[in-house]
């Protein structure tokens, strides 16, 4: 048997909840990798991070607007999630076209070598490979993936949102 649809009040609620949630991990999770990032003198890792906990911060900010009855804190949640999404992006698009091989240990160089050797590669192309390329392209497919699940959530529930706002 089908559940029947959740109540505009309901479906309010959880919205809110969500939102909060998602807003208030990515602004302790980013701010926490900007102060690391600080204190280790790394200018570009605070920077993103910095514009990572604007991003929460905005959520947070849609659902302050939210509760304050205007519908429009919809659009600063669907916002929130495209400003991670393109803050995310660009740091994988720097880290890619900045990367460097990491030092090797000598006693890892044969297998690595061979590793590359298979993959018909020069030893350097191979190490920026498995240590750039595959991280941060997953790291950004992840978050397209995420991101977009999140706008899209909102998205569907924006009537539900707006009725209730109305109701009240």
């Amino acid at each position: 048997m089908q559940q029947p649809p959740l109540l505009p009040e309901e479906t309010f609620a959880r919205v809110c909840r969500v939102a909060r949630f998602d807003g208030m991990s990515v602004l302790v999770l980013a701010g926490a990798v900007a102060l690391v990032s600080a204190t280790v003198g790394d200018v570009l890792g605070a920077t993103v991070g910095l514009l990572a906990a604007g991003a929460g911060a905005i959520e947070l900010h849609g659902v302050t607007v939210l509760h304050h009855g205007e519908p429009r804190g919809m659009k600063w949640l669907v916002g929130s999630q495209f400003t991670l999404l393109a803050v995310i992006l660009g740091y994988c698009a720097l880290q890619l076209i900045r990367a460097k091989v990491p030092e090797v240990p000598p006693e890892l160089e044969p297998m690595i070598q061979m590793n590359a050797d298979l993959w018909e590669m020069s030893k350097h192309d191979f190490l920026l490979m498995m240590f750039n390329r595959v991280l941060y392209s997953a790291l950004a497919f992840a978050t397209v993936v995420y991101q977009s699940a999140m706008a899209f959530y909102y998205l569907r529930r924006r009537a539900a949102v707006v009725r209730a706002l109305e109701t009240e």
